[in-house]
């Protein structure tokens, strides 16, 4: 029986995924935030309103930045207390 090499996945969930910087392009072509204009990200960037890095002067995203920004648009259920 022989063994082939198979290419896991690409995900930004582990591996060398977290290690890679991601544009704000990268991004909305990716789908990876909810927003459809380069522009939008950049300027929620600019408005500090996302998590990102700004390395060398240019807008990058972590997989963490990521992550924590898909988590600021969390909705958590409304608890409703039956009092009687």
């Amino acid at each position: 029986m022989t063994r082939t090499a198979t290419k896991p996945p690409t995900s930004i969930h582990g591996g060398e995924c977290e290690l890679k910087r991601y544009s704000p392009e990268q991004v909305v072509k990716m789908q990876l935030l909810p927003y459809t204009s380069v522009r939008t990200v950049k300027e929620k960037c600019y408005r500090r309103e996302l998590f990102h890095h700004t390395d060398g002067g240019r807008i990058t995203f972590t997989a963490e930045d990521i992550r924590r920004n898909s988590e600021l648009g969390a909705v958590a259920p409304l608890a409703i207390s039956r009092a009687a």
